[in-house]
């Protein structure tokens, strides 16, 4: 029996991956939309999606024949993984994988672009440019070096992005339960997560989302924070509740942020949710759609090495699990 491998969302996809799939059986590279995915997906062997759709119970049940499904991010909350796990259907990731991701620096760099950007207040200054403006005065930012940064989640991005805004002259606290003092670089310090949040001048999150996790950043967290502070997510949405988020930023507790991830990104409202309404008006809130690990060299390199690894597992015949 040949497989069929299905990637959903292919625009760009790594040739060489390309390549190694195809000697596992049939691949179709497509671009598809839900209601196209939920028709193409039933001859399927193995699906292979990125971040634009939520594979639910809805596209489960419209795949008997799936077997595997690949998605080379970490982060699986676009995947009914229980649902998957009950029908026998085993999630390959990138979870787990350190020896890669090491390498693997995109999100990290855009949490850096978009922090910069914030507080220097780029995306209003190229628009005031382009309208015919030249008014710097307008446009006075601030910067990283001298700032306290607080760095909540110390794992391989928080690691990078702490090094970083400490080469910039930051002053760097660490919040992170499952890390101990003596994991942390010299000239940074661990503390509580209450502590960080009411010392930090700017907090960047970067946090697996779990049950325990969601809305880690709410009313109590932003109410800590210090005033005219800034925030910054890169990790996933739902680690933030976005009805504080916005009440931080109207009532001026926070002085703005920037957001890579918000939750439910799959949402068919999405245009419509006040958080990106907010950002349409105020450049105090950034938001870009979910590109932190979208680089030519990232994407090249997770998918080569996800197609690997798919080799490997149907040549292997593994039983179903999360890996």
């Amino acid at each position: 029996m040949r497989l069929r491998t299905l990637v959903v969302e292919s625009e760009g996809f790594c040739p060489q991956a390309a390549v190694l799939l195809r000697r596992i059986g049939d691949l179709v590279l497509a671009d598809l939309g839900r209601s196209d995915l939920l028709q193409a997906v039933g001859e399927s062997n193995i699906l292979w999606v990125r971040l634009r759709h939520r594979i639910d119970a809805e596209v489960l049940v419209a795949a008997p024949a799936l077997r595997i499904i690949v998605t080379a991010t970490t982060g699986l909350n676009h995947i009914d993984v229980d649902e998957a796990r009950r029908r026998g259907i085993r999630v390959v990731s990138l979870r787990g994988e350190g020896d890669l991701l090491r390498d693997v620096r995109a999100t990290a760099e855009h949490t850096l672009a978009v922090l910069l950007a914030l507080l220097r207040r780029i995306p209003a200054a190229v628009t005031h440019v382009r309208g015919g403006g030249w008014n710097r005065d307008l446009f006075r930012g601030h910067e990283v070096f001298g700032k306290t940064v607080g760095v909540v989640g110390y794992g391989r991005l928080g690691r990078l992005v702490a090094r970083s805004l400490a080469g910039l002259g930051a002053r760097v606290l660490v919040a992170d339960p499952h890390v101990e003092a003596e994991a942390i670089e010299p000239e940074m310090q661990l503390l509580s997560l209450d502590d960080v949040l009411r010392q930090g001048d700017i907090i960047t999150v970067h946090v697996a989302y779990s049950p325990a996790t969601h809305d880690l950043f709410g009313d109590r967290a932003f109410s800590l924070m210090k005033e005219g502070s800034w925030f910054v997510n890169t990790s996933r949405g739902e680690l933030v509740n976005e009805a504080a988020l916005l009440a931080a930023l109207r009532s001026g507790r926070i002085a703005g942020a920037a957001l890579d991830v918000i939750a439910d990104e799959h949402s068919g409202e999405l245009p419509n949710r006040p958080l990106i309404q907010y950002a349409r008006d105020h450049d105090t809130l950034l938001v870009t759609p979910h590109i932190g690990g979208c680089t030519v060299e990232s994407m090249a390199k997770t998918e080569l090495f996800m197609a690997e690894r798919l080799v490997e597992v149907v040549s292997q015949g593994v039983p179903c699990e999360v890996s």
